[in-house]
């Protein structure tokens, strides 16, 4: 039965990168880095993983999609597609993936490990949509590091209500992970871990993004890594 419920559950993966590819939400390149990522989420985090990775994917390309037309002009050149390629869907994927494989290697440590994959998915969802959509609902925009005025779009720009909507996509993430009855101590880390990483992603497009020193892929893996790895402290401090 169990091995049905995989078989079933990969070939659904497999469908859904071929149908993003068709809508050109994914390119091929995108396609199949996708496809690599969901099998591992899923073996590693089960079906929790595959929901919280299935929220990102649909949050994230709502959020890129809503009102295009306006925040075309802000986009820098190499990010006007819809259709993401392998680099940025292992941009975001590749650090929940690798949490998930280590998930299956060090099963006694299976329960950390899969609070990195949420950790991870939760900074990944809390940047796209405090990016996507702060662009369109922030009223004043400021330099992370300076605090300084500064135009919408630019990189490490944020505001306070872009920062309240990460804040919001992270609570989905810790909401699907931790269920019906939630361990508050994990939900608050959850959140935390995606607010992190968040932030970080913003200093880093601040200090390194702008003067061209990381690309957008690099301060993306960045931004999971930073927040599993604080979930993974966490875990050794508080849980």
């Amino acid at each position: 039965m169990l091995v049905f419920q995989y078989l079933l559950f990969g070939i659904l993966i497999i469908a859904i990168a071929i149908l993003s590819v068709s809508f050109k939400k994914l390119s091929i390149s995108g396609g199949v880095a996708s496809v690599f990522v969901g099998l591992a989420v899923f073996a590693g985090g089960n079906f929790k993983g595959l929901a919280m990775l299935g929220a990102f994917f649909v949050l994230g390309t709502l959020a890129t999609g809503w009102r295009k037309r306006e925040k075309l002009p802000l986009r820098a050149i190499s990010d006007r597609s819809n259709a993401r390629n392998a680099g940025q869907v292992l941009a975001n994927g590749c650090i929940a993936a690798l949490a998930a494989i280590l998930a299956l290697v060090f099963s006694a440590y299976a329960d950390t490990f899969r609070l990195m994959i949420a950790a991870a998915l939760s900074a990944a969802t809390a940047d796209t949509l405090s990016s996507e959509l702060g662009m369109i609902y922030g009223r004043r925009y400021y330099n992370i590091l300076s605090f300084k005025k500064e135009k919408n779009g630019l990189d490490g720009v944020i505001s306070i209500e872009g920062f309240l909507i990460g804040i919001v996509g992270s609570a989905i993430i810790s909401i699907i992970y931790t269920g019906t009855l939630p361990e508050y101590r994990q939900t608050l880390l959850i959140i935390a871990a995606g607010t992190v990483g968040n932030v970080a992603d913003s200093i880093l497009g601040a200090a390194f993004e702008r003067r061209h020193y990381l690309s957008n892929n690099q301060v993306n893996f960045l931004n999971s890594l930073i927040a599993a790895l604080f979930m993974f402290i966490c875990t050794l401090l508080f849980l």
